[in-house]
């Protein structure tokens, strides 16, 4: 057990240069009071290790100084043989710099931060090891699906491609959906040397800004159309939609245009999420009555008044009356999905749904 240091120098938060004698790949779980999410990440993550041998991944686990059973279950997991780099802090510093600390701390080439509530699937490492050892990639992007209970009954199946892509703005157009969920990007650490690992984590995307300068400063990507990652749905804290995802993010994004993102690719970034993304979450706002509708439809009419997409496509399903509102928004939800190639994703999601609430239903009569 490692108790971290919380009195760091400044130049502490700049990603340092490593030796070449080090992991190929860190895999980093940033964790907080949720010993049993843990327990099953750290089981997924032992059999996985097991399988492409363990001198080539290090586990590092930061602790936030958790007052559940946390260090129990990262002895239990040691004791069952894995190893484990753990890193407990004296108090709790906040979820983004336990995420940042992760980023300082790792020693592999590839970085993995993981959520302590995400799991590797079945023979992810064994696919992935071959394209770490092998080539030079600057994001590795594994493609997620979402679990409510048992992530492998609501698997959505499928083989799925794999893909590189040489220019990097293809590459974030292709996996934009994806790439606030750190569990589901590989990134090569060694481009963030010099990077400022705490610049945005007054934000609640506080490594976002990490995939984006090692995408860019690669020659090369690779996106997995294979699904190697379940995500726990709604199991985060609660935050603002629009403050996240519409302020917060327009403004990391726009931050890398110094760093090589195009004009054109930032053009179409936008015209994909307006299409492709917002309507599930208009639709969700408006289905739900959670969140403040007027602030989320001055946030994007702020960012997006000048363009006619935003009025026609995204704007009626936050200012129309609610049936109609709710209507407009299922379709373009169901045409941004269909477009954006998630229609079995969501078949499964919703074949899910609807089984537990027949179990339920079945259980109380």
């Amino acid at each position: 057990m490692v108790n971290a240091c919380l009195c760091r120098k400044a130049d502490a938060n700049v990603t340092q240069a490593l030796p070449d004698d080090r992991p190929l790949l860190t895999i980093a779980i940033p964790t907080f009071n949720r010993s049993g999410y843990l327990r099953l990440a750290l089981t997924r993550i032992m059999a996985e290790v097991e399988s492409v041998g363990a001198g080539r991944i290090e586990v590092l686990v930061s602790d936030n100084c958790s007052t559940d059973g946390t260090p129990e279950v990262v002895q239990k997991a040691e004791a069952a043989g894995l190893s484990i780099r753990y890193v407990r802090n004296s108090e709790n510093i906040g979820w983004a710099r336990n995420f940042a600390q992760c980023v300082d701390l790792a020693q592999g080439r590839y970085l993995l931060m993981s959520g302590d509530d995400d799991v590797l699937c079945e023979g992810a490492l064994r696919l992935l090891v071959p394209y770490l050892e092998n080539a030079d990639f600057g994001v590795i992007c594994m493609r997620p699906y979402g679990f409510d209970i048992d992530y492998r009954a609501e698997h959505p199946g499928g083989a799925g491609g794999i893909k590189r892509f040489d220019d990097a703005g293809n590459f974030l157009l292709a996996i934009s959906q994806y790439f606030t969920l750190t569990s589901a990007l590989i990134v090569n650490r060694d481009l963030l040397v010099g990077v400022d690992s705490r610049q945005f984590v007054s934000t609640n995307l506080a490594t976002f800004h990490l995939f984006l300068r090692a995408a860019l400063a690669a020659p090369h990507n690779l996106y997995v159309g294979r699904y190697l990652v379940g995500s726990k749905r709604q199991n985060s804290s609660s935050y603002e939609y629009y403050k996240v995802f519409v302020e917060e993010f327009w403004t990391i994004v726009d931050a890398h245009v110094r760093h090589g993102l195009s004009a054109n690719t930032l053009r179409r970034l936008e015209t994909q999420r307006l299409f492709i993304y917002y309507p599930f979450y208009m639709l969700d706002l408006r289905l739900s009555g959670r969140g403040d509708r007027k602030g989320t439809l001055a946030a994007l009419r702020k960012r997006f008044g000048s363009r006619a997409l935003f009025w026609f496509w995204v704007a009626p399903t936050l200012s129309l009356p609610r049936p109609l509102a709710i209507g407009w928004g299922t379709m373009t939800m169901a045409v941004g999905r269909t477009v954006r190639g998630d229609f079995s994703r969501g078949v499964t999601f919703l074949r899910g749904r609807l089984l537990r609430r027949f179990s339920r239903k079945s259980t109380n009569k």
